[in-house]
This record gives structure tokens, sequence and C-alpha cells, in this order.
């Protein structure tokens, strides 16, 4: 004890301070590290901007299941659709940074900035990047009863019936709606766009034939063209898809150079933890590299990522400045 009243003597700590197993935790700061290792210890909120059956919503619950399956607590599904992923977002930003609200957002969070004329959040300062889950592209898909079984014939029938022909979106600033905005530029044609509060409402309609087309990611697509509910006629990347070879690219059908990718990545709100950020990230990285998930992203024509939270906030804002770059030159404003 005299030993030991000496060292505390030397380094300047008072013996008193350090009495109790939880006045010596903090002292030698494992106090956080101890916290960070019980985390979490009650269900998250895996917050989705967008109605179910979207892109955003597949990543979302199988990402959720595996955080599940691996951190031993229950991850809630939370859909908040409405105003182009805007109020889930922002529902998203405002929570506590406790690493119990977590956000999955698509391409349409790096739109938004230069689409609305104001947010209810800044996504560079009230976000905290995770990572990159998942990229893929889109597919353009007609309604079976449209006379189109190639994109010369959708973009043929079109000229034909300027302003007929509606193509729908999970909302303004959306990927689906930035590929369908520049289909109608590149192809020379007029058609409305109908925003929805999701993918799924979106694609619901198409198959009732309430619209004639959209530019949907091929996760939410892909089962709909294979089961003839939807024609799909091309990709939008500038490679075809190893899930449907004998479909051609936009490129290849004659729209030289059009090139859309979509993605889904995770965020926390800013001034989260930097060991809860790793941890989730190290957790996705985990969840991608699992048999059954390569298995089924593949079957979705999506491909894993887990990019680190550096690198997915940098190309956050890459993305960022290449679609201000992309609404100024479409003209698209949402005031």
């Amino acid at each position: 004890m005299r030993l030991l009243s000496r060292l505390f003597s030397i380094v300047h700590v008072p013996l008193a301070s350090l009495v109790g197993c939880a006045a010596w935790i903090a002292c030698t700061g494992h106090g956080l590290a101890a916290d960070n290792q019980a985390y979490p210890v009650r269900p998250m909120r895996l917050i989705v901007p967008f109605a179910p059956g979207g892109s955003n919503d597949i990543m979302a619950r199988l990402i959720g299941q595996k955080f599940g399956e691996s951190l031993g607590q229950q991850v809630v599904v939370d859909n908040r659709s409405g105003a182009s992923g805007i109020i889930g977002t922002e529902l998203a930003a405002k929570a506590p940074a406790d690493g119990y609200t977590l956000l999955m957002m698509s391409l349409t969070i790096a739109v938004n900035p230069s689409l609305f004329s104001k947010l209810p959040y800044d996504t560079e300062k009230d976000l905290a990047p995770v990572t990159l889950v998942a990229s893929a592209p889109l597919m353009l898909v007609v309604h079976p009863s449209l006379p189109a079984n190639s994109v010369q014939d959708l973009i043929a029938y079109a000229k034909a019936h300027p302003g007929k022909l509606a193509f729908g979106s999970g909302g303004v600033g959306t990927t689906p709606h930035l590929a369908g905005e520049m289909l109608k530029v590149m192809a020379g044609v007029q058609m409305t766009h109908v925003p929805y509060k999701g993918g799924g409402p979106a694609l619901g309609d198409l198959m009732a034939g309430q619209i004639q087309l959209m530019l949907e990611n091929i996760p939410s697509t892909l089962p709909l063209a294979k089961s003839g509910k939807l024609r799909a006629l091309a990709v939008t990347a500038l490679k075809r898809s190893t899930l449907a070879p004998d479909l051609p690219t936009l490129d290849e059908a004659g729209l030289r150079g059009y090139e859309i990718v979509g993605w889904n990545g995770l965020f926390l709100p800013a001034g989260s933890s930097r060991t809860i950020v790793l941890r989730l990230h190290r957790e996705t990285v985990k969840a991608l590299a699992e048999p059954d998930t390569k298995t089924r992203l593949a079957t979705l024509g999506a491909e894993g990522v887990g990019s680190s939270p550096d690198e997915f906030k940098a190309f956050v804002q890459a993305e960022i400045r290449k679609w201000a770059r992309v609404v100024k030159a479409a003209g698209l404003k949402v005031e």
C-alpha cells in the first residue's frame, strides 16, 4: 500500500481520487472505451427517407438484418418518405449523435443541395458519412402495353407522341428523376415527370399502367422484369449487367456517353463518436463480405463497396459538386 501511495504521489494523482473501480476507469481514460465496447445496448433505428420497396429500403433491410445478428440488438427500419428524401434526412440529421439513429440514403442526398433553394439541414456539416454500402446501375423499364421493344422504339414513339409519355421516380431530385431528365435531353424527346414518395409506389403505378416508364435501380426492377410485369430495355452503366447480358446499355443503344450509377450509403448524425462510426463501418464491411450477402447483392445487380468513412466523405463531396453542374445544365430548381 505504501508503494502504491508513493507511485500515485510521483504521478501527482491523489490516492483518494482513485477509490473504486469506476473512478479508476474514468481517470485512466478507459471509460469511453468501455462505453463503446458496450454499444449498442438498445434497439437501433435505421431511417429510410423513402417508401418501402425502393433500393434504399432493400439495402437498409439487408444491412439492418446483418447488424442485428452481429451486434445483438434489433435494427428497426423506419420509412419516412416525402420531399425527395428531405423529411427523413432531416430527422436523421437532427437526431441525438449517440449511434442509435442511422440513415440509409442514395445519390439523392448529393443532388438536393443544388436542386432545392433551401434545406433544413447542411448535408456536409450535419451528417457523418460511415460507408458507401453498394452501387448499381439503373434499368430502363416500360409497361408491357407500350409498343416499344427497344430504346430506339421508345425514342421513336416519344417523338411521335410528344408529351404523352410519363416517367415516374421516387421524388424530385432522385436518381431516377435525373436519369429521366438526362434521357429527355440526350434523346431529344418530351416526357412528363411524375414524382412519388418513393420508388415502390412509382413502380406500383407503372405496373398498373398509370405511367409508362421508369429508370429505376436494378434491385427493384430486375425481379419485375423477370416476371414479365415490366419490360426491360436497357441499363444505364457503360457496361452490361451480368444479370442481363443480352440487355444493351443506353450508350450502346445510341445515346452515346449516357451513364448514371446509383448508390446507397450509411450515415450518422454529425458529432457521433468516431469509435462508433468506425465500428459500424467494420460491421458493414463484414456484412458485405458474407457469402449470402454477396449472393443477394449479385442477384439484385448491385455491388458491395464498404469504403472507409473518410473515403465516403470525399466521395459524397465530389458527388455534390458533380450533380450541381448537372442540375444547373438541366435548368432544374425547386423553391
